[in-house]
């Protein structure tokens, strides 16, 4: 069966995407290559499509911060010679519910107005409306379905220390594949249907903050679910519908991504980010010492006993205060320890990390690791106070 591409980068795992993917192409294949513009024009995937059968694509951009689905998809659809058949990949749907300030206070764009859990199967019911077709059965497929839990489950068990090693909760992923048979009509043409759709869900609980400035309230605890769902439409006229999804479940259909495309979007990643950081570290810099020469004028006027004892309580007013900055500027501060370099990252990145060489590598998925994709040693790093100084 083909599938409906999604970055390798953190839901996926490199195994379960795999997978899902298949592995050869069938014979009497075409492939039509979809390009990442953003990348001079680098091949994100493949698309093999069968022979004679025409299909297009597009790589629709992550939308980043603050609204769903952060990472890249591919779009694509492919109709046979005739016009009357046709298998496509949907964008992502996405949506975020649970409880705490993040749920209540982050304005997400681009997420279904669904609030709470749904079923895979559910979900199938929903998209059928949508297209208009009736939904006949469920189309169990406990195998892949199976398959697909237990790599779920060795990845998680692979990151399980790592979590608590640094007394973090580790997020509660889960995965479910579903299939459904449905019919519809093309004109005058009676049309067999069936909905393929793989939905992923990461739940993560954050402990929340207790405040370290007067008339700052504590933050309360948060408990957020993000899911994502991609769903894959075949449709064919009922006398065809058996040879299409024959053609079609060949090993190696649909869309294989390109693995140096990933390590592209990865380092531009890094790359887009280090921009930002540098910014914001001049700007915090700037304001650091504007309070550096306020504290200098105050020490002129005071005995050197005073001066030691001022001296104390300016670093503990000066971890609050940077601390504020980075809160005001939507910022995190992370330092590398084997060269004492500070940098700022994103209030949203939950996992740090530093390679010695002036990089640093952030992400909003607790599970991201940059070991092996992206050259160089990195070691996570707990992020500290807006000075540099351990919390």
């Amino acid at each position: 069966m083909p599938r409906p591409f999604r970055s390798a980068l953190p839901f996926l795992t490199l195994a379960l995407l795999a997978g899902l993917m298949g592995r050869a192409a069938a014979s009497a294949t075409s492939s039509v290559p979809i390009r990442d513009m953003s990348l001079n024009g680098i091949t994100a995937y493949t698309l093999v499509v069968p022979a004679g059968w025409h299909a297009t694509g597009v790589l629709e951009p992550g939308n980043g911060v603050g609204k769903c689905g952060s990472f890249p998809v591919g779009v694509w659809r492919a109709t046979s010679p005739d016009g009357l058949s046709l298998v496509e990949a949907m964008p992502t749907l996405s949506w975020v519910y649970g409880t705490g300030p993040i749920v209540t206070n982050t304005k997400q764009t681009g997420c279904l107005s669904l609030h709470g859990a749904m079923s895979a199967q559910n979900l199938l019911r929903f998209v059928a409306n949508t297209l208009s077709a009736h939904y006949v059965s469920d189309d169990p497929i406990p195998a892949a379905n199976a398959k697909a839990q237990q790599q779920l489950r060795d990845a998680d068990a692979k990151t399980a220390a790592s979590w608590a090693a640094e007394r973090i909760q580790q997020p509660k992923r889960t995965v479910q594949l579903a299939q459904a048979n449905v019919i519809s009509a093309n004109g005058s043409f009676a049309m067999k249907g069936r909905l393929w759709v793989q939905m992923s869900c990461t739940q993560t609980y954050f402990p929340g903050m207790k405040s370290i400035l007067r008339g700052m309230a504590d933050q309360a605890p948060s408990n957020v679910t993000q899911c994502d769902a991609n769903v894959v439409y075949y449709s064919a006229p009922t006398a065809q519908y058996a040879s299409v999804i024959r053609e079609w479940s060949a090993s190696g259909m649909g869309a294989n991504y390109n693995p140096a495309w990933q390590n592209a979007y990865v380092q531009n990643t890094i790359r887009v980010t280090a921009a930002t950081q540098q910014r914001n570290f001049e700007q915090t810099m700037a304001l650091q010492q504007h309070m550096h020469q306020q504290f200098l004028q105050q020490m002129q006027h005071t005995t050197d006993v005073s001066m030691a004892n001022a001296n104390a309580a300016m670093n503990a007013r000066s971890a609050a205060a940077s601390d504020w900055v980075d809160f005001a500027l939507d910022q995190q501060t992370v330092v590398d320890p084997s060269t004492g370099q500070m940098g700022k990252v994103s209030n949203q990145a939950v996992t740090a990390w530093t390679n010695g060489s002036g990089q640093i590598f952030a992400s909003k998925n607790p599970l991201s690791n940059p070991n092996g994709l992206v050259p160089g040693t990195w070691t996570q790093q707990p992020f500290s106070h807006g000075n540099g100084t351990p919390k």
